[in-house]
């Protein structure tokens, strides 16, 4: 299960006494995601979708901007178009270039 971890700022996922996270940074009615990462032990599992999936949903349930700087938000984000609409407009165009 994710969490959001404010103090911190990421969204967490522990498996087996690992953390896989998400940092992301607020500005206003924005989220700008900086950085995704699993431990090596862990990669393979889809834990960094699972990490993507919700965070975003979170941050659509907060009505909240996405700014996609970490590369593996936006390509989650490249692979699943239906997150296109709260993403930032000057990244949305580098994700589904017209």
């Amino acid at each position: 299960m994710v969490t959001k971890n404010e103090a911190r700022s990421r969204y967490e996922l522990a498996i087996d006494g690992r953390i896989a996270f998400s940092q992301y940074e607020r500005r206003g009615s924005e989220i700008v995601f900086l950085h995704t990462e699993v431990p090596p032990e862990l990669e393979g599992r889809g834990l960094g979708s699972i990490l993507a999936r919700a965070a975003l949903d979170d941050a659509r349930a907060g009505r909240l901007t996405v700014v996609p700087r970490c590369r593996f938000i936006r390509a989650y984000i490249e692979r699943h178009p239906e997150y296109l609409d709260i993403v930032e407009p000057g990244y949305r165009e580098l994700i589904a270039p017209a």
